[in-house]
């Protein structure tokens, strides 16, 4: 059967049982390239083929997938998927999308540029060598993903999505005889070859620290001092953030500490975040929600005001709050006014975190781990890397003691970020 045939066959055996339904079908090529130690050791291709159903029925829900596309591999999912809502839990929050005006949507390219990734890569490896002769690259991939989504719900949703992008990721480290730095890693999303490798993301950036890294100073004593936080970091650090105050979970259990702050001042007024997923300056975004409606843009926080939480369908009838007009993700810090060298000048005492690492923040926003491939600042300048050093504080806090944002950001192709610089973070040294 074809990809269509195949969803209209597996709505209709749920609809006759009753069930209201939603299923997607997904195909994807990946080319890939991978490098160990430094060299190039895998050229492959992998196909893959998604069978996805959701189905309700007397608001008993079920979620069932498989990678098969056979008839005989279908019925089965079908039942099973039936027999998975029939034992559940009612809940009336179930539900699927209504119906839509049916759509498809494209970008980037169909085929990769083979031969150009091959040429990209090489030159990358080379340049490595040759301008940071003491990095040992673990690893790193390269691959470019067409894929296809077929998109379907019983209520007469349709949908078609095609994308086509390139993906690049790498862990290294710096090396000096029996030294070495912290490992770290970064990547990015393109849907063009039009430049090297080096070029895009903070990669080359993050190269050159991890060669100053390879000898470290430890930090002494316990000081409340300042963070500046890099665009690789910002991201964790934001998806920290949300993840406690207005996705489904955090609102549903009530821990949200935002749960009654929609339209009112969160952060700092030079704060503005958004959300943009079906943005040109977003390669790596996406059309259709989780739950089966259009993607659109929105803005998280306009000027340091919350302006919408990120529910599904199911969080927005769990809560009786407005669904959301797309996931979160694809995210778009607004540049500040001031360039980078300029906000460092400004701090007396504090440090440049690169890469954070520590569990997940309690619910009110309370955090504490370690800051690695990070810098020691004092007097308005960058003063040498530093060993591991424990940092703590309060995320919902951070964004209302915004020292700066800077004028320069980073592109990753899934999200644009600066550099943010925040007061009274608790940083412990030995």
């Amino acid at each position: 059967m074809k990809e269509r045939d195949i969803l209209s066959y597996t709505l209709e055996k749920l609809k006759a049982k009753g069930m209201d339904a939603s299923c997607s079908l997904d195909q994807s090529t990946k080319y890939e390239m991978n490098v160990e130690t430094g060299k190039i050791t895998l050229i492959r291709t992998v196909f893959n083929n998604g069978l996805s159903l959701y189905a309700i029925k007397d608001s008993k829900s079920g979620s069932y997938s498989v990678n098969k596309l056979d008839r005989e591999t279908i019925d089965e999912a079908i039942s099973t998927v039936i027999e998975i809502a029939e034992s559940s839990e009612p809940d009336p929050a179930h539900a699927i999308a209504e119906y839509q005006p049916s759509g498809a949507f494209s970008a980037g390219s169909r085929e990769p540029d083979q031969e150009l990734m091959y040429t990209r890569l090489e030159a990358f490896l080379d340049q490595v060598r040759t301008k940071y002769p003491k990095i040992m690259l673990e690893n790193a991939y390269f691959d470019f993903t067409h894929g296809t989504r077929y998109i379907a719900n019983t209520n007469g949703t349709d949908f078609t999505t095609e994308k086509g992008i390139y993906r690049f990721t790498s862990m290294f480290s710096g090396h000096d005889g029996d030294q070495s730095s912290s490992f770290n890693y970064t990547g990015y999303s393109t849907q063009e070859l039009d430049r090297e490798l080096l070029a895009y993301g903070s990669l080359e950036s993050l190269l050159k620290q991890s060669s100053e890294q390879i000898t470290t100073q430890a930090l002494s004593g316990k000081f409340v001092g300042d963070v500046v936080i890099t665009p690789d970091c910002l991201s964790d650090f934001l998806g920290y953030v949300f993840g406690i105050t207005i996705y489904d979970g955090a609102l549903i259990s009530g821990t949200s500490v935002y749960k009654d702050k929609l339209g009112h001042q969160v952060a700092d007024p030079r704060l503005v975040i958004h959300s943009r997923p079906v943005s040109p300056e977003v390669p790596d975004g996406y059309f259709i929600t989780g739950d089966g409606y259009r993607a659109e843009n929105c803005t998280i926080i306009d000027r340091g005001i919350l302006k919408t939480f990120l529910l599904t369908l199911y969080g927005a009838n769990k809560t009786g709050l407005k669904r959301a007009v797309n996931n979160g993700g694809c995210y778009v810090v607004e540049p500040g006014d001031k360039p980078l060298d300029e906000i460092i000048s400004q701090i007396e005492r504090g440090i440049l975190i690169a890469r954070y690492s520590g569990n997940y923040p309690s619910q009110n926003g309370d955090f504490s781990g370690v800051a690695k491939n990070s810098y020691y600042i004092e007097n308005g300048k960058i003063q040498y890397p530093i060993s591991e050093t424990m940092v703590s504080g309060n995320l919902i806090s951070m964004l209302q003691n915004i020292i700066d944002i800077s004028q320069e950001r980073v592109s990753f192709g899934s999200g644009i970020y600066p550099w943010i610089a925040f007061s009274e973070v608790t940083i412990s040294g030995k």
